[in-house]
């Protein structure tokens, strides 16, 4: 497939950006489950040594989004159900605990600064910009992370979240997706402002829930 070329910042890692740009394209859905992955083209197109492109898929490798076959190549990985699963039990796990963390430290900052996240993400799905959409919510849960200055959390959410991120690209332009996750963001953010811990918790929890189960019929329409 044709790649869109980013514009990389020589003064950052590049190995870094590529893996940010690969992972992006996976993730998206882009690059379709079982597509190759040619080190070689994409070092070419993006103008840099093969090096940092190897490093970059090694790492998306170790997140389970491509598989490496030494006498074949490098392909994207399938969506497995099984994985979709455990990232949910991982981030649910982790994002449960930062919410609940959250409601004993939340400043009015960090309230306004959730409202406007969701009146820009209801915004985003009205207009159909559904890429933003998705950016959007990881804005609305890397926040509260922050709230509590985890930033390591929020890595490894990000981490375990990359198969339930497929089908999530998949899943939100499906009439009232959208709308559910902004009432139940909109349920954590209450129980965040009432600085009850246990109700935020349990409304983090019931919207990870909804997320795995639209993941999950995504997911298995793709299989079919």
């Amino acid at each position: 497939m044709t790649l869109e070329t980013p514009n990389l910042n020589r003064t950052f890692p590049l190995r870094d950006q590529i893996y940010q740009y690969i992972r992006g394209l996976i993730v998206s859905g882009q690059m379709r489950p079982g597509e190759a992955i040619n080190e070689v083209a994409i070092a070419e197109q993006l103008g840099v040594s093969r090096t940092p492109v190897r490093e970059a898929v090694k790492r998306i490798s170790d997140e389970g989004l491509v598989n490496v076959f030494a006498q074949n190549g490098t392909f994207v990985a399938p969506i497995s159900l099984k994985e979709l699963e455990e990232a949910y039990v991982i981030r649910s796990a982790l994002e449960m605990e930062s919410a609940k963390r959250a409601a004993t430290k939340i400043t009015t900052a960090h309230i306004e600064a959730l409202e406007d996240n969701i009146a820009a993400h209801e915004l985003a799905i009205s207009r159909q910009k559904f890429a933003e959409a998705i950016r959007l919510d990881d804005v609305f849960h890397k926040t509260i992370a922050e709230i509590n200055d985890f930033q390591m959390l929020w890595r490894a959410v990000d981490i375990s979240k990359a198969q339930m991120d497929r089908g999530r690209y998949l899943s939100i332009p499906k009439p009232g997706y959208g709308d559910v996750t902004i009432q139940q963001h909109r349920q954590i953010l209450k129980a965040l402002q009432r600085h009850d811990g246990a109700a935020a918790a349990s409304a983090m929890r019931d919207h990870l829930n909804t997320s795995l189960r639209n993941a999950l019929e995504v997911a298995a329409v793709t299989m079919d």
